[in-house]
């Protein structure tokens, strides 16, 4: 049975430790002495450290690869196509059919029939760089003017498991 707590005692007024400070007597005015505060570091440009600059627009470069869906000949297996170089297996890919035509003119295979699939970066770096043997990275648009550009076996670009150690060279 319930009395609907007519034997309960009134509640306790519970005070919060900041009402408490607020009953303080303020504290006596006693000077400070000024506080000095750091002038801000500017950021580096790219006219004082190149490097960083190149590394941040590598950086960039790299997360636009990633994010891309690039264009992979296949072999006549069905399996991406790749070169080796000096101990390095790349996966060739191509940011459109245009970069892929000069790359087969370059090789004088312009009259083949090149079969492709069209692969996003991330997966080709993550997913299929790992499944090859030994170190690999991916090279885009081999063949083209500019050169096109490398994605190496180095952590940062590749799984760490399959990433070429360079000795603490980062």
């Amino acid at each position: 049975m319930f009395d609907n707590g007519d034997d309960v005692a009134e509640p306790r007024v519970r005070r919060s430790k900041i009402a408490d400070l607020a009953d303080w007597p303020a504290a006596p005015d006693v000077p400070s002495a000024p506080r000095e505060v750091p002038e801000p570091v500017p950021a580096a440009t790219p006219q004082d450290d190149p490097t960083a600059a190149a590394r941040h627009e590598f950086a960039v470069l790299l997360g636009e690869f990633r994010r891309t869906a690039v264009l992979v000949p296949l072999d006549e297996f069905g399996d991406l196509w790749s070169a080796e170089q000096n101990g390095v297996r790349w996966i060739c890919a191509f940011s459109d059919e245009e970069a892929l035509a000069r790359f087969a003119r370059a090789r004088g295979d312009a009259e083949r029939e090149w079969v492709y699939q069209a692969v996003l970066g991330a997966r080709l770096l993550d997913v299929m760089v790992p499944m090859l043997p030994g170190p690999a990275g991916v090279a885009l648009d081999a063949g083209s003017e500019d050169g096109g550009m490398l994605f190496p076996p180095v952590a940062g670009i590749v799984p760490d498991a399959v990433a070429v150690d360079l000795g603490g060279m980062r």
